[in-house]
């Protein structure tokens, strides 16, 4: 993953820690003194949400512990690789377009990051400015010629 999907990753799992598990603590026990629990709505449902935080936790710690953080901006060269910056144009429409190859966690099409594992990005990999790249999409295949690789 790139730095700024680790540093995504971390503030949120800070944000659960500090402020969402806290508060739903405090929600159960306020819920508890209300007396019966089998029939306290609030309880359950805070429980629920209890639960729901400390799986995300312990999801976005899994992905911590397993990454491989890598700094895009140290990275160079001509052929795309994880984390280049590919700017392509669509032979068909002659619409341009700009990706950052990024983690599959990191991925947002609407902001220009695209997965590793998209087949877009599968396809571009190893592949140089010049080069033309095909995509199956569900409308039938796709051809890209790469434009530009860059480092940001």
């Amino acid at each position: 993953m790139t730095v700024a999907g680790y540093q995504t990753l971390d503030e949120e799992l800070k944000r659960l820690k500090t402020v969402e598990r806290p508060a739903v603590i405090a929600a159960i026990a306020e819920a508890r003194s209300h007396g019966d629990l089998s029939e306290n709505a609030e309880y359950h449902a805070a429980k629920e949400r209890q639960g729901w935080i400390e799986g995300q936790i312990a999801e976005i710690e899994d992905k911590i512990a397993r990454a491989q953080v890598i700094d895009v901006s140290k990275l160079s060269g001509k052929q795309v690789k994880f984390g280049a910056t590919v700017s392509v144009v669509d032979e068909d429409t002659e619409e341009e377009a700009r990706y950052q190859i990024v983690g599959d966690h990191e991925a947002d099409v609407k902001s220009g990051r695209i997965s590793l594992s998209s087949p877009l990005s599968r396809a571009m990999i190893g592949k140089e400015v010049g080069e033309v790249v095909e995509v199956n999409t569900p409308g039938g295949v796709k051809a890209y010629e790469i434009l530009k690789v860059e480092w940001l």
